[in-house]
């Protein structure tokens, strides 16, 4: 068959719409769109890569000075006087702090949000489901600073009575004894970083179970499965990795949350003797460091809580790590 420019006379001629079709190297185009897209990816990647790791060389060089010339254990010590001749502090309350607020954070909004997120996707009429997953999702607009206000003046109330029942009645566990703060304890905080995280886990979650195969679903219920065994038997495995990836990105909010936290926990003076219970103050890494802004005026100050950050960087690095295999091996698994 005669070609001209490389195309055959066959592919010259109209079509059923009277035209004929482009001529040229179209896949050629095709392959510079795949070079153009993938650079632009690859450079992508490669500038996120860069970024988290200078910010960790920058962390780690701006810390060592002041860890060499810290006199207490920097990983056990409640002391923190990083002024001085001897400068002195330990991390052990802000991770304390930090932890079990996040803890409690997730215990409450991971369970919350996938139940909301299968009502969502499984249960509520279609009808409902987008003003019911937009005013969800409404919270994630609302200011970290306006839930900081709003748990000072009215939601406080509403969980010193839950606190006092708990003391009252497992005041004998050394998580939940009397400690005698009245202002923002670590229980406290924790409930409203669970309120502030549950869009996300809601929203991710929503849109994993959605994407569920109407063929697993329909195969279940052909089976002869209830509408909830279908739901544990297809829906739930196949967003499972969906449900830890967000489940992992609200507690690397929750574990860096600054300004509600600030407005709401209650410092403790220093001598306070320690205890384990949730209903005691303290600050978080984040809190610590905003509240303290004021005293970087020396290399020894700012090294202090440069180091501080730098275990809340690599504490939620590791976080996602671990997240990335599970999901990683639970993929492989199924596969």
């Amino acid at each position: 068959m005669p070609t001209v420019s490389g195309v055959s006379a066959t592919d010259q001629l109209p079509g059923p719409d009277g035209k004929k079709p482009l001529t040229g190297d179209r896949a050629s185009t095709g392959r510079r769109g795949d070079r153009l897209f993938g650079g632009a990816a690859t450079l992508s990647g490669v500038v996120v890569i860069a970024m988290v790791s200078l910010i960790g060389i920058f962390l780690v060089v701006q810390a060592i000075p002041a860890l060499t010339n810290n006199s207490a254990s920097f990983f056990t010590s409640r002391v923190w006087e990083p002024g001085g001749e001897q400068p002195a502090f330990g991390i052990v309350e802000f991770l304390w702090t930090t932890v079990m607020a996040s803890v409690i954070a997730m215990t409450l909004a991971v369970p919350l949000g996938v139940g909301v997120a299968l009502f969502l996707t499984q249960y509520a009429p279609l009808r409902m489901r987008g003003p019911a997953a937009a005013l969800v999702d409404l919270l994630a607009a609302v200011p970290s600073i306006v839930y900081g206000l709003w748990g000072l003046l009215t939601f406080r109330s509403f969980v010193k009575p839950l606190e006092q029942f708990l003391q009252d009645n497992f005041g004998w566990f050394p998580l939940f004894a009397p400690t005698g703060i009245s202002g923002g304890t670590i229980f406290f905080i924790g409930i409203v970083l669970a309120i502030m995280i549950l869009p996300i886990v809601t929203a991710l979650s929503r849109e994993v179970f959605d994407q569920t195969p109407i063929a697993h679903k329909e195969g279940a219920l052909a089976l002869g499965a209830t509408h909830w065994e279908m739901i544990r038997t297809a829906v739930l495995p196949f967003g499972r990795p969906g449900v830890i990836s967000a489940a992992m990105l609200a507690l690397g909010r929750a574990l860096g949350e600054t300004i509600a936290v600030t407005f709401l926990v209650s410092a403790l003076a220093p001598g306070t003797p320690w205890t384990w219970s949730l209903f005691n103050g303290g600050e978080t890494f984040a809190s610590k460091i905003a509240n303290n802004a004021a005293e970087f005026s020396n290399p020894s100050k700012t090294g202090a809580y440069i180091a501080a950050g730098l275990v809340l960087f690599v504490l939620t690095f590791v976080v996602n790590s671990v997240a990335r295999i599970v999901i990683e091996r639970r993929k492989a698994f199924t596969e």
